[in-house]
C-alpha cells in the first residue's frame, strides 16, 4: 500500500487554497459580466457553479452516511446541515488535514485506531479521505470548470472581447482540468495494492496526454458552436446519451443506493463528453481506442465542414491559429496517450487482500477483507 507523505500533505494544503480562490474567481467573473450588462453570461457562470456545488454536496453527504453507518444520528444531522449550506467539502478537507498530519508526521501512530486495527490504519484513512476529495474534484471539474472554460473561449472567439488576463485564465483552467484528472489517476493507482508509487515521469506524461487531448476537444466544440449553436447542443446531447448508455451497460456499482448510482452515471456521461473516464477501474484498451478515434473523426469533420461551408472564414487569422492548435494538440495528446499506456499504465488490478482471523487460527480461519469505496469501485 502506498504511503501518505509530507509532499502529499503540501499538495493537499495547496488544493484547499486553490478551491477557495476558485470560488472567489467565479463570483468575480460573474459580477464582471453582470456590470458589463452581459447578464446571460453571468447567470450561466453562476448556474454551472451552483449545479456542480449541489451535485458534489449530494455525493459528499451520501458518502458520509455510508461511512458512518450506525454512528450518532445527531452528528449526521450536523453534517447534513453543513452540506445544505454547500460547505461539506470543508469538512472533508478538515478530516484530510487531520489524518494527513498523523500519517505524514507520525507514521507509527495509530491515532484513533484501536489495537486490533492494521498497522497502516492511519495511512489508509488519509488516503481514503483524499481519494474521496479527488473524486469530488473530478465531478466539479467537468460540471463547472470545463463548461465555464468553454463559455470563455466562445466569448473570445465570437465577440472578440479578450485580454491578457482572460487568456491567462483560460490557460490556467486547462491546466486545472488536467491536474484534477491526474490526481484522480493517482488515487486510482494508490488503490492498487500491487503497484508502486506513481513516479514523476509517468505523471508528466499522463498530464500532457490529458491537457492536450482536452484542449483539442474543447477547441473543436468551440468551433462547431461558432458555426451553429444548435448543432453544438445536439452534438453534446448525443455524446452525453452515448456516455450515459455506456455507463448503464457497464453495470457500475459505485454507490449503495440506486438513485445515487443513476446520478453517478449521469455525471459520468457528462465527463465522457470531454475526456475518457475509467468508470470501472478495469483494462480499457479497446474502449479508449474507440473513444479517441471517434474524437479524431469528429474533430477532422468539423474542420472539413468549415472548409466547405464557410471557406471565407479560413482566411481569418484566429481560425488559422485555433485550427493549428486543435490538430497539433490532438496529435501530441494521442502520442502521449500511447506512450503512457504502453510504458506506465498499471497492468495488475486490485484484488481483495485477505487476512486470517487471529481468534480462529489457521485451522478454522475466516477471511476478513478490508474494502473501501474506491477498492469496491475497482473490483466491480
Amino acid at each position: 500500500m502506498m504511503k501518505f507523505t509530507k509532499h502529499n500533505l503540501i499538495f493537499l494544503v495547496c488544493g484547499i487554497i486553490i478551491y477557495v480562490v476558485d470560488i472567489g474567481v467565479d463570483f468575480w467573473v460573474a459580477s464582471k459580466y453582470f456590470c458589463q450588462g452581459q447578464y446571460a453570461w453571468s447567470i450561466l457562470i453562476l448556474c454551472f457553479r451552483g449545479l456542480s456545488s449541489l451535485i458534489t454536496q449530494i455525493f459528499s453527504y451520501e458518502w458520509f452516511k455510508n461511512d458512518w453507518e450506525g454512528a450518532n444520528t445527531r452528528k449526521l444531522k450536523w453534517i447534513f446541515l453543513v452540506h445544505l449550506f454547500q460547505c461539506g467539502i470543508f469538512i472533508r478537507y478538515w478530516f484530510a488535514l487531520k489524518y494527513g498530519c498523523q500519517a505524514a508526521f507520525k507514521p507509527n501512530s495509530s491515532g484513533d485506531a484501536s489495537e486490533t486495527d492494521p498497522p497502516n490504519f492511519i495511512q489508509k484513512q488519509a488516503i481514503d479521505v483524499v481519494t474521496d476529495i479527488n473524486m469530488l474534484r473530478v465531478f466539479k471539474t467537468f460540471l463547472e470548470t470545463t463548461p465555464q472554460l468553454f463559455v470563455q473561449i466562445y466569448i473570445v472567439m465570437e465577440h472578440g472581447k479578450d485580454s491578457i488576463c482572460q487568456y491567462a485564465a483560460i490557460i490556467m483552467s486547462f491546466c486545472g482540468i488536467s491536474i484534477s484528472t491526474v490526481d484522480y489517476q493517482i488515487s486510482l493507482r494508490k488503490s492498487l495494492p500491487d503497484k508502486d508509487e506513481f513516479p514523476v515521469l509517468p505523471k508528466l506524461v499522463y498530464l500532457f496526454y490529458k491537457l492536450l487531448t482536452i484542449t483539442s476537444w474543447i477547441l473543436s466544440i468551440s468551433l462547431i458552436t461558432l458555426l451553429s449553436v444548435r448543432s453544438s447542443v445536439i452534438l453534446l446531447t448525443f455524446l452525453w446519451i452515448c456516455g450515459f448508455t455506456w455507463a448503464l451497460k457497464q453495470h457500475t456499482a459505485f454507490c449503495k443506493s440506486k438513485k445515487m448510482e443513476y446520478l453517478y452515471r449521469t455525471v459520468v456521461g457528462i465527463i465522457l463528453i470531454f475526456t475518457f473516464f475509467n468508470i470501472k477501474g478495469r483494462k480499457t484498451k479497446v474502449c479508449i481506442s474507440i473513444y479517441y478515434a471517434t474524437h479524431t473523426v469528429v474533430t477532422l469533420g468539423i474542420l472539413f465542414v468549415y472548409m466547405f461551408w464557410k471557406p471565407s472564414i479560413i482566411k481569418d487569422i484566429h481560425f488559422t491559429i485555433v485550427s493549428i492548435l486543435t490538430i497539433v494538440s490532438l496529435v501530441l495528446g494521442i502520442i502521449f496517450l500511447v506512450v503512457y499506456y504502453r510504458h506506465f499504465h498499471p497492468t495488475a488490478y486490485c484484488r481483495p487482500q485477505v487476512c486470517s482471523d487471529e481468534v480462529d487460527g489457521e485451522a478454522g480461519q475466516k477471511d476478513r477483507v478490508e474494502i473501501g469505496r474506491f477498492q469496491n469501485f475497482i473490483m466491480q
